[in-house]
């Protein structure tokens, strides 16, 4: 366990290689019937380019599945579907994808679902709330304000669609997208259409949504349905009007002129150029990677033709692409992923290190003096790769006393701890009343102590057990509470890769990678800080690994609340069911630089010398760390697996030293609390 995370196995919580699924560049697909996997967002501006497939066009060849934007492109990232209709800026984001030529959702003016609602004009604006289900759509309204503000910037926040309707009010914006925005429009006095906005700044079309796949899924055969679909929806849109209004509300004319007047489905030259101005801007802006489009089964008609090679991958040389990391730039999936592969440790070490020393040019190493408390083994979740906890009713079932939580508290102070990280099982006999009266004890007796407590699956275990206790009660609730009785931030634990393949392998009665990143977005949005972590090597590959990272950026842009990250491998050495994956100490500083070039917009990375030893963490200053962790005079969780490294604050200070650093203690927020020296 490290102090902003959790030990490799606990109850809340080879080298890379080419560590690929099959048909991870286009050999084929996987559906065990032999099917084309296809995914497709569900709003009724897609309706048209779906519409044959929805009918049963290709149901020989292809599965379609429906789903919101965020999801359909999570879907094509983490190889659980083949091509989707995605949101454009997921071509970007992922960086190794075919787009299929011709058919697009675009707007060459008022597009009406993508609009920005205010009661004050967007100049007078201070805040911007943003329905984060579409990133194409959050990239757009960023750029578009910064361009009306003259580069002013403006405070942003992602809100769901229910709250972004309201909490706009008086200086407060909001982006609405899709059938929501068009639901709310002429509710706000300042309504400002984006489509319409783009066209008046660039003088091009804006396209919101292409087909996109692993190279070789678009074949002719596939282009060809797809373009047939398309054209049967455009010969049905008043059918599919009266078909929508049925089905959500509305008036089935007003469906109809949106769909003839207001969407574009063609990608002709005008929407690429628009295409490939988008994703200038946003590159220029840092908001997407850069990227060229590359259209399937074509060679001449982009540029990115040329820049490929046979895998699909950008055919920049590895030096080139390891100094845009270390200058900075933004990388996309494809690309983080070909340094996975291919780059030679040493040099994605060099590249980390230099990143690190453009973040922290004092040269400063940083860690915190607090401890690991676990107050209770209990744990109903049952990780296959936990050696900690026991099961309810065990005779070694144990939680602490509060006598026991001051001695502990009290060795903290007396050593000049700031902070304890407390977290445990899911135990069903403590409710959440039971942990606001800790808290309100804790702040009491030690009010200079702050609480780094619970993870994401202790919030989720909380909600579930107090709404079958007859009590409904929200993740938003069960933090709220917790915060007004004393917590002080969250940790990251229980997050392990934030796949769901993986997790439903390893801890199918945990809570899902989308949940973990939900309950990190609400406390985010209530001001708490949290720290992002990482457990690999069970049976997680490079494509799960890099996933979780981009999961961890994206969330990143929307709430800027992660103070840092810390990756660390499975720990597995005694009292296990889960046997491990990759591991080891190659792997371990080859992710952790990997997580210094992808995380941008993370400050800190962590070093992780309680799972790899006090010699590898101060090898991982040269990787990409900033900060050894904790003094963790107490640790339970990864012992209970074995592995039981200890350095108190003398040796962390030493080893820093020996690195050629200078050192100072910190809090949560990474502020000093010593000068360096």
């Amino acid at each position: 366990m490290n102090a902003d995370g959790h030990g490799g196995q606990g109850p809340g919580g080879k080298a890379l290689g080419k560590l690929l699924t099959k048909n991870r560049y286009g050999a084929g697909p996987i559906d065990p019937n032999g099917k084309l996997r296809f995914a497709g967002v569900g709003y009724l501006n897609t309706q048209p380019i779906l519409h044959g497939l929805l009918q049963g066009l290709g149901a020989s060849r292809l599965l379609l599945e429906l789903g919101r934007p965020s999801e359909v492109a999570r879907r094509l990232f983490e190889d659980e579907a083949d091509a989707a209709l995605v949101p454009a800026a997921a071509i970007a984001m992922h960086g190794g994808l075919e787009i299929a030529p011709g058919i697009a959702v675009g707007a060459r003016g008022p597009v009406r679902s993508v609009v920005l609602l205010s009661e004050r004009p967007v100049e007078e604006l201070d805040t911007l709330l943003l329905d984060s289900s579409s990133r194409t759509s959050v990239v757009l309204a960023r750029l578009v304000a910064a361009h009306l503000r003259k580069g002013r910037a403006l405070t942003v926040y992602s809100r769901t669609p229910a709250q972004i309707l309201a909490e706009t009010r008086g200086g407060t914006g909001a982006v609405l997208i899709g059938d929501d925005a068009l639901a709310a429009r002429g509710r706000f006095a300042c309504e400002l259409d984006l489509a319409e906005a783009w066209q008046a700044w660039t003088g091009l079309p804006f396209v919101f949504a292409v087909w996109g796949a692993r190279r070789g899924v678009l074949d002719e055969s596939v282009r060809a349905l797809l373009s047939a679909s398309l054209e049967a929806g455009l010969a049905a849109r008043t059918e599919i009007g009266v078909s929508w209004a049925e089905a959500h509300g509305g008036l089935a004319a007003e469906h109809e002129r949106y769909l003839r007047e207001n969407l574009h489905y063609e990608l002709d030259e005008a929407a690429l150029a628009g295409l490939r101005e988008f994703f200038a801007r946003a590159a220029e802006a840092k908001l997407l990677p850069p990227c060229e489009v590359r259209l399937a089964g074509t060679d001449a008609t982009t540029p990115a033709a040329g820049r490929h090679d046979s895998r699909g991958h950008d055919s920049r040389s590895l030096d080139a692409l390891l100094d845009f990391a270390a200058e900075g730039g933004r990388l996309s999936f494809d690309e983080a992923l070909r340094l996975a592969e291919d780059a030679p440790t040493l040099d994605l070490g060099l590249a980390a290190d230099a990143r690190r020393r453009a973040l922290h040019p004092e040269g400063v190493v940083t860690y915190i003096v607090d401890r690991n408390v676990n107050y209770t083994n209990a744990c109903t979740v049952a990780c296959r790769f936990c050696a900690f906890y026991r099961p309810i009713g065990h005779g070694d079932v144990y939680v602490l006393s509060r006598e026991e939580l001051r001695a502990k508290i009290q060795e903290v102070v007396d050593a000049g701890g700031v902070q304890v990280l407390l977290q445990g099982g899911i135990n069903p006999d403590l409710r959440l009343t039971w942990y606001e009266e800790l808290f309100v004890w804790w702040k009491s007796e030690f009010p200079n102590v702050a609480l780094h407590a619970l993870s994401p699956e202790e919030i989720w275990g909380l909600a579930r057990l107090e709404t079958e206790c007859g009590e409904p009660t929200t993740i938003d609730e069960v933090l709220r509470r917790l915060m007004a009785a004393g917590m002080d931030s969250l940790p990251g634990g229980g997050a392990e890769v934030l796949t769901d393949r993986v997790r439903r392998k390893i801890a199918k009665a945990k809570c899902t990678s989308a949940e973990w990143l939900e309950c990190m977005r609400v406390a985010h949005r209530l001001g708490l800080h949290t720290t992002a972590t990482m457990m690999y090597g069970t049976t997680d590959t490079a494509v799960d690994r890099l996933a979780h990272l981009f999961k961890v950026r994206d969330l990143q842009d929307e709430t800027g609340g992660f103070t840092a990250f810390i990756c660390w491998d499975y720990q597995h050495d005694q009292g296990v069911k889960q046997v491990a994956g990759d591991t080891g100490t190659v792997l371990y500083l080859r992710m952790q630089a990997l997580a210094r070039l992808v995380l941008d917009n993370v400050r800190n990375i962590q070093s992780s010398w309680v799972t790899q030893g006090p010699g590898v963490g101060q090898l991982a200053l040269r990787y990409g760390a900033n900060d050894l962790g904790s003094t963790m005079f107490e640790e339970n969780v990864v012992s209970s697996a074995g592995t039981t490294f200890t350095m108190d604050a003398q040796q962390i200070e030493r080893h820093a030293r020996a690195a050629g650093f200078t050192v100072a203690r910190r809090n949560m927020r990474y502020q000093w609390l010593t000068t360096p020296s």
